[in-house]
């Protein structure tokens, strides 16, 4: 059984959430990524010397960090034809796009917050516009699709819920982007994202 490294809260929702959507069963154990130390006090720098979540022990020993990189390794473990389309197909470099969008535009600019609160309250304000902007664009997007990639359910949905959710915490408000707030609704309201946020913990 492969077994996912996670941090409450943190973008190893995302895997999480695809292990639901494709009936993956995995183990699974918490990080204190702040102290690098797991559930059963292990030295997670000796596990990933990366340091950060997610994190997934393949059956082998192996392991695959990035996020992105994990929940289309995922998919590929079951050969399945959900969440990612064909790569023979135009859409599947879509994705592409939306998860390197998403990873780079949105994931990062949380980083004054997430990662270095020692850059202070000017960069936070910088990173509050440059997201504000971002979720402006995928608002615009949504007005005339109901997920990123149309009307296909993919990989980028799960990752922008995962991401987007931490507007909140953040006071970023999804007010200004209606068409953005009621798809994150409707992806929260999918029981695969309730068992997946159950399981770290989030309520």
């Amino acid at each position: 059984m492969m077994k996912l490294y996670y941090a409450t809260g943190t973008c190893s929702l995302a895997p999480r959430i695809v292990a639901h959507e494709l009936d993956i069963e995995l183990d699974s154990e918490k990080v204190d990524i702040k102290k690098h130390v797991t559930e059963t006090e292990a030295d997670y720098l000796q596990i990933n010397p990366k340091g950060y979540v997610p994190a997934l022990e393949l059956e082998n020993g192996e392991l695959l960090t990035e996020g992105v990189a994990i929940m289309q390794y995922m998919v590929n473990s079951v050969a399945s034809q959900q969440l990612v389309p064909s790569q023979d197909d135009l859409q599947y470099f879509r994705l592409q796009g939306w998860l390197t969008f998403i990873s780079t535009e949105l994931h990062k600019m949380f980083s004054p917050w997430l990662f270095h609160p020692e850059y202070g309250s000017e960069a936070q304000r910088v990173a509050t516009q440059k997201i504000c902007e971002r979720f402006s664009f995928i608002n615009g997007h949504l007005e005339a699709n109901a997920y990123l990639l149309g009307e296909m359910f993919t990989l980028a949905d799960i990752y922008l819920y995962t991401i987007s959710r931490w507007s909140d915490l953040f006071r970023i408000s999804l007010s200004p982007y209606p068409k953005l707030k009621a798809y994150l609704n409707g992806l929260g309201d999918r029981s695969t994202f309730k068992l997946a946020m159950n399981s770290e913990g989030i309520v």
